[in-house]
């Protein structure tokens, strides 16, 4: 079974299949596109799939779905500003996200990616909000680069840990991504915490 998947994995078919899940993930955050990054980096590690094919096949994939959300929320741009006239705080959330992209949006957009339905609710916002495309098309450049190389690297690190061993390479992969995303969450907990205590009333 491993030597299927690293096979399947090795072909153009295996590269197109990561282009497809990174893509489809961008605007339809259940598709697990990470998961199978790292698993193609955890066989990486032994020659099949390449490397950097598998961050390549990845990232343009990434940046196409991010594409794909922005023209989303470019379409539905004034219905979705229509719809937060009646509610006082989704309004406000709405205008805030506006200011923030067009304040500090590249910031935004490559954190966004690494932030399971952040990177959707960040891509859509931009293009509902009218963010210039010249400048979204560079930032998401650059997100989807970083994530693809972060998600093969975490799994080839693991596939290199257990040469011998893809399974626990796989799991020691997986499991060095979730100890990441958990300590990057409990982080902006602390700090989303921290920003209330010190604007809260005396």
């Amino acid at each position: 079974m491993v030597e299927l998947v690293r096979g399947a994995l090795a072909t153009p078919w295996g590269y197109f299949g990561l282009f497809v899940f990174a893509m489809v993930d961008a605007f339809f955050p259940v598709v697990p596109s990470e998961s199978l990054m790292i698993t193609a980096g955890v066989f990486a590690a032994t020659g099949q799939p390449a490397l950097l094919s598998v961050i390549v096949a990845s990232a343009f994939g990434a940046f196409v779905g991010d594409h794909i959300s922005y023209a989303l929320g470019r379409g539905a741009g004034g219905r979705l500003g229509a719809r937060m006239v009646g509610t006082a705080r989704r309004r406000a959330a709405f205008d805030w996200a506006a200011a923030a992209l067009a304040e500090r949006g590249g910031l935004i957009l490559v954190v966004a990616r690494y932030i399971p339905g952040g990177r959707t609710a960040a891509t859509i916002t931009a293009g509902a909000v009218g963010y210039p495309l010249r400048r979204f098309s560079a930032f998401a450049g650059l997100a989807a680069a970083t994530w693809a190389t972060y998600s093969a690297l975490i799994g080839y690190l693991g596939g290199m840990a257990f040469e011998n061993d893809p399974v626990k390479g796989l799991l020691a992969g997986l499991g060095l991504a979730l100890a990441i995303t958990v300590a990057v969450e409990v982080t902006r907990h602390l700090l989303r915490r921290h920003a209330r205590r010190e604007h809260a009333p005396v």
